[in-house]
């Protein structure tokens, strides 16, 4: 078994995939061992800024390790671009945090900023603005 990459995949359904992947051999067949797979959209945000959506490959499987047989895949393209694997790391990390019922995760409190219901609110801005 050859050594992880990051990749892009096109698939024979016209999915487009990103992925840390292991090359496997299995008798006479090769497949591709994905791991967390991921579909990234670019977005544009107002004005000429770029953002990604970013989602799972699979939404409704628990799963984090997938193998695609090379008869499914068009093309597979080596990935070094800095950005796009920051953002699937960072991906990764916010799925562990919020899989994991043990992450610790701080409530609120008064001294991260003034905390009211919207009927204080209101009645505190109505006073500011005289309304």
């Amino acid at each position: 078994m050859e050594e992880d990459f990051y990749a892009t995949i096109k698939i024979n359904t016209g999915e487009e995939i990103f992925s840390k992947v292991s090359v496997c051999e299995e008798h006479a067949d090769t497949f591709l061992l994905l791991s967390n797979p991921i579909t990234v959209q670019e977005i544009k945000i107002k004005g000429n800024s770029i953002g990604y959506k970013v989602e799972p490959w699979l939404k409704t499987s628990s799963d984090d390790m997938f193998l695609l047989p090379m008869s499914r895949v068009v093309t597979i393209s080596e990935n070094d671009n800095i950005e796009i694997i920051s953002v699937y790391n960072q991906f990764l990390r916010n799925e562990d945090i919020e899989s994991n019922p043990y992450s610790v995760r701080s409530s609120l409190n008064k001294e991260m900023g003034y905390i009211s219901s919207v009927l204080e609110a209101k009645e505190i801005l109505e006073k500011l603005y005289k309304l």
